[in-house]
């Protein structure tokens, strides 16, 4: 009996120890969403992204070309971002991007000027860069600070052909100035046109309401710097044409710009020399003459060089507006004077003669032409080549003064000659620009229409100017 309520006993408390056990053994299914499985459920969730697929690489390929010549250019640097790449033989970079958009292009090489362009690359995944060499550009009135009227490096020479022509309204007194395959030419009632060097097509006009110009603009990175006869200089946007700011001195400004060192330098019929700061858009000095001044100034080192109406040279600091000297010739000073080889040579109207002086103004030599001369001379190779108005282009020694060779050009001359690849040219107020070799005297050119100052142009073409119309020439092949 002891026996059987023992076992009885047995059975039960094994029982309850097996009820005990299943109240504390939770279902796996139910822990997992509890206590320390509830903190380990989010870290599994932000480690899935990295099972995402990478972005995808697009290869894009950029090809350089020469603005002017339209030729490859191998060996330019190209980045996009950080990655970069050199244009092979064809002018081709191949860079990778991670995203098909929009993104900027830096291209350079040496002898050229750096660009940065944005591309379209979600549309395309090819596109072309033109890169442009400065010394192929024609960016101010005389081609240079010392306003010598002779690229050395365009290398155009006739015979020509014409490419395109282009009519502006009115009168063209100054010529265009070109810069990465557009001209920017002005008439006589203040307009400028730019004009797609390629086929003439205008770009932009800009129209000042009461406007007149007789300068040629000046090309300043992305500026253009305008002078008007009304008295204000306006500063456009090279893109656009629009007008950023502009500045009022008072007097007509026939003065064409010349911009050095962020200061922009002219002078005006107030008899006043000015210079403008174009950063702080205010004047940093002036300087009286006393006389009226149509001439454009030349800068050579720290020195500016302008005539006046009192027949007189002005030798100015170009920091300060300091005179350093002043010299007399025997007439009004109309045109711009020329420095070269350490001399300056300068045109009379009145005096109907060049005469020229050392930088320091030692007093040279002088050549009469029996007619005014208004035009502005051009330096090249040791010579000295000017029109005037007994209606011939004269060539002279820049040391002696002596007399080389003079041509007939079909009339008065008023415009500056130029001189390019060794061509000098002339346009005459009676309608004809003559090219002449600069050496020999012997005539190359005959273009029927002229009036004042002949060329301007770049690497690739040359502009003729007519009275109201542009001409784009390039060599015969």
């Amino acid at each position: 009996m002891i026996r059987l309520i023992a076992a009885g006993l047995a059975v039960l408390g094994l029982a309850a120890a097996c009820g005990g056990n299943t109240e504390e053994a939770a279902p796996p299914a139910t822990t997992a969403y509890t206590g320390a499985g509830a903190a380990d459920a989010p870290e599994r969730r932000e480690l899935a992204p990295s099972a995402r697929p990478r972005p995808r690489i697009t290869r894009v390929v950029v090809t350089v070309v020469d603005g002017d010549t339209h030729r490859r250019v191998r060996g330019a640097r190209v980045v996009i971002g950080v990655r970069g790449d050199y244009a092979n033989k064809r002018g081709r970079a191949y860079l990778p991007i991670k995203r098909r958009t929009a993104l900027p292009v830096r291209v350079s090489k040496p002898g050229y000027a750096a660009r940065i362009v944005r591309m379209p690359f979600k549309e395309r995944r090819r596109v072309t860069v033109r890169l442009f060499r400065p010394a192929l550009q024609w960016t101010m009135y005389g081609a240079n600070e010392r306003r010598t009227q002779a690229p050395p490096d365009i290398k155009l020479r006739p015979p020509f052909k014409v490419v395109w022509s282009r009519g502006v309204g009115s009168l063209v007194e100054f010529p265009a100035v070109v810069a990465d395959g557009v001209a920017y030419v002005a008439n006589y009632k203040g307009h400028v046109y730019a004009l797609n060097m390629r086929n003439g097509a205008v770009i932009w006009r800009h129209r000042p309401s009461r406007g007149k110009m007789a300068s040629s603009p000046a090309i300043v990175g992305d500026d253009l710097v305008v002078h008007g006869m009304d008295g204000i200089v306006r500063v456009l946007d090279r893109s656009s044409g629009r007008l950023r700011w502009h500045f009022r001195v008072g007097s007509p400004i026939e003065s064409s710009p010349i911009v050095s060192g962020g200061l922009d330098y002219f002078g005006a019929w107030n008899g006043r020399v000015y210079a403008l700061d174009l950063k702080r858009r205010q004047l940093r000095w002036s300087y009286r003459t006393g006389y009226k001044i149509t001439s454009s100034a030349a800068i050579a080192g720290s020195t500016l060089y302008i005539g006046d109406y009192g027949g007189r040279l002005h030798a100015l600091a170009t920091r300060t507006g300091k005179r350093r000297f002043v010299r007399s010739v025997n007439g009004r000073v109309y045109g711009t004077p020329a420095v070269a080889g350490g001399r300056v040579f300068v045109p009379s109207s009145t005096g109907n003669s060049l005469t020229a002086f050392s930088t320091s103004g030692r007093y040279l030599w002088r050549v009469g032409t029996g007619g005014y001369v208004y035009s502005s001379p051009a330096v090249w190779a040791g010579r000295v080549f000017f029109g005037s108005y007994s209606g011939r282009l004269y060539s002279v020694a820049a040391k002696s003064g002596r007399v080389l060779w003079s041509v007939r050009t079909g009339g008065p001359v008023s415009g500056a000659a130029v001189v390019v690849a060794g061509v000098a040219y002339a346009g005459s107020t009676w309608g004809r620009i003559t090219g002449v070799d600069a050496r020999s005297g012997r005539t190359l050119l005959r273009f029927p229409h002229g009036e004042y100052v002949p060329v301007s142009g770049n690497g690739r073409r040359l502009l003729l100017h007519g009275y109201s119309r542009v001409w784009a020439v390039e060599p015969r092949s």
